[in-house]
């Protein structure tokens, strides 16, 4: 016979029950066809016809051994991670364990051509792959996109793909972003595995392998790099306002040249007008666009110093933006609901989002372009663990580590295989999202985490980069680089900055470096609201500040802009970035809630 719990046991079992995390689906995920989930083109600024979606329903096992098991364990919905509501798994991949993937898939016979790719969007974290039984390559770093050429591998007919995944979360030095072993606060549920489109791809022999476009407003025309396999390919590019041909050119792969554009349209968050670009080599098509717009610094007539947008000081009024979805984790649970979020934040009055920490898919990218939303985009964290104590508390007495091999330990960077990762990564999201129209920043930290060799890092990322401005260590540890000052404001009121004598005065214990450059607030408010049905735990509610009914959050919200971020913005603030577009896991401080459906703010 069962014995009855005794009185320990119902009270852990009460707090159990009081703690248990409740299960969000957003409308979109409820919708969710599982057999052609995000069906979109993945890769709207380099699109060919060829496209075949591997996302759907394929089979999953999770085990302690790194070799396939003979059964798998069920059924996984791709590109949705096993630890998301979406993927219909529902389980965490510790890092002592494999995942492992399988599925079965019919290529037709007229889609082969001369050369076939596999692309993945993002796997967390590191993965090999097989192909009808052979190897055809391996892949390290959650968040960045990478292809395999699966020529000799591929056939017409039935195909067998596997994925073996590892991911040791944060028990290591990789880039990791808010995923955490203990979520809680402001980290969140791990995730690992798929987590954005796998795609074929076939194409002739000789094809285009990469573009590169950056607009030169000030010599009225675009830059283009192009390069093809073979290499010296000559390509036509056909510029197009609409259907008419504005330009048309050719250009040798592997150089660089300045391409005209007659009386060219500006692209701004209120006229996001893009220019189509098509691009021929041979029998290979691509299909492009681009953006006429340049971010700058400069002085205004009173000699602040500003964030500029084509020539012009231009206030960026943005929000901290996760990118992090009840169901889906870290996938969004549709291309509508990508859309949903950028559109509903301009409704709001907003002209930029800063995704933090998190790389999207491009898509998102693509949808702030035509719709008109500045952009900033942090680097994923990562480093081993650092001493919270210090790099948290002392910017709060005026003070900030330095910038060289003495604070390394302190920023939890001593691991010199973990910094040049870093440096390795960094690299490749400057060339990934070289091309998006709406990137206007780039943030290589962000408060300490991971830090190091700073303004090493900015001076890089300028120079890789001169057409955006850099926010080299935001909110924490500024060390002079960059473009920006950049300070974070929470628990206490705004501070009231003064520009004169070419530095700023700011009443705020940890005030940036004198140096004159534009003042950003890139964090504050985080006001917090528990709305009842929509939030993850209903016991734990993270924020800054707390407000029991909607009516005294908007209210307050509405004051801290009317009578704190207002007065800032009349002293010369170029940018101020409230904490955050939605609720995420135990954080209720978003304008939406974490499963999209109740806005905080009236529209």
């Amino acid at each position: 016979m069962e014995s009855k719990p005794n009185l320990r046991e119902k009270i852990r079992l009460a707090k159990l029950k009081r703690h248990q995390n409740v299960p969000l689906y957003t409308s979109r995920g409820n919708a969710l066809d599982r057999n052609n989930p995000l069906p979109e083109y993945p890769r709207p600024q380099f699109e060919r016809q060829s496209c075949l979606n591997l996302n759907g329903v394929w089979e999953y096992a999770i085990t302690r051994q790194s070799a396939p098991p003979e059964q798998l364990h069920g059924e996984i919905v791709v590109p949705f991670s096993p630890e998301s509501l979406l993927s219909g798994v529902g389980k965490i991949l510790h890092p002592d364990e494999t995942l492992h993937y399988k599925r079965i898939f019919a290529v037709p016979a007229d889609f082969l051509h001369a050369v076939t790719y596999l692309h993945f969007g993002a796997v967390d974290c590191d993965c090999t792959v097989t192909l009808n039984g052979r190897s055809v390559g391996a892949h390290s770093g959650g968040f960045l996109p990478f292809s395999l050429n699966v020529t000799d591998a591929i056939r017409a007919g039935e195909n067998e793909i596997r994925l073996a995944v590892t991911d040791p979360t944060d028990t290591s030095y990789i880039s990791r972003g808010k995923q955490s072993s203990k979520p809680g606060g402001i980290w969140y549920t791990p995730q690992s595995g798929i987590w954005q489109t796998v795609w074929l791809e076939s194409v002739p022999s000789d094809h285009i392998t990469s573009l590169k476009v950056s607009p030169d407003i000030d010599r009225g025309g675009i830059v283009v790099e192009l390069n093809t396999a073979p290499q010296n390919l000559a390509v036509r590019v056909r510029i197009l306002d609409g259907e008419t041909q504005v330009a048309s050119v050719q250009i040798n792969s592997g150089t660089a040249q300045l391409i005209k554009i007659p009386e060219p349209k500006l692209w701004t968050p209120e006229t996001p007008f893009l220019y189509n670009m098509q691009l021929t080599a041979g029998t290979d098509s691509v299909r492009s666009y681009f953006g006429m717009r340049k971010f700058s610094v400069a002085a205004d007539k009173n000699g602040v110093p500003r964030l500029c947008l084509n020539n012009q000081p231009y206030f960026h009024n943005g929000l901290l933006d996760q990118g992090y979805w009840s169901d889906g984790l870290l996938t969004a649970p549709s291309d509508d609901a990508l859309i949903w979020d950028i559109e509903t934040m301009k409704r709001l009055g907003f002209n930029m989002l800063r995704k933090h920490i998190k790389i999207e898919p491009l898509r998102w990218y693509y949808h702030c372009d035509r719709l008109g939303m500045l952009v900033w985009q942090d680097m994923m964290n990562g480093g081993g663990e650092p001493d919270w104590n210090v790099i948290s508390s002392i910017p709060f007495l005026g003070k900030v580590l330095g910038d060289g091999a003495e604070s390394y330990a302190r920023f939890g960077r001593t691991n010199a295989d973990g910094r040049a990762l870093y440096k390795r990564e960094l690299a490749a999201m400057l060339e990934h999202l070289h091309n998006a129209v709406s990137i206007a920043m780039w943030v290589p930290f962000n408060e300490g985490w991971g830090q190091f060799d700073a303004t090493e890092a900015a001076a890089y990322v300028k120079e890789s980069d001169p057409s955006r401005t850099v926010d080299h260590a935001s909110g924490w540890h500024d060390q002079g680089g960059g473009d920006v000052a950049s300070i974070h404001v929470y628990f206490k009121k705004l501070p009231l900055p003064v520009f004169a004598d070419g530095k700023w005065n700011v009443e705020n214990p940890a005030q940036p470096s004198p140096a004159p450059r534009p003042l950003v607030l890139s964090e504050f408010g985080g006001y917090s609201y528990h709305t009842p049905g929509h939030v993850y735990n209903p016991s734990r509610a993270f924020g800054y500040k707390k407000f029991k009914s909607p009516e005294k959050f908007r209210a307050a919200y509405e004051r801290l802009c009317r009578d704190q971020l207002r007065p800032m913005i009349d002293a010369g603030l170029s940018a101020a970035v409230y904490t955050q577009v939605s609720d995420v896991e135990d954080e209720t401080n978003g304008l939406v809630t974490f499963d999209r459906e109740v806005c905080k703010l009236e529209l």
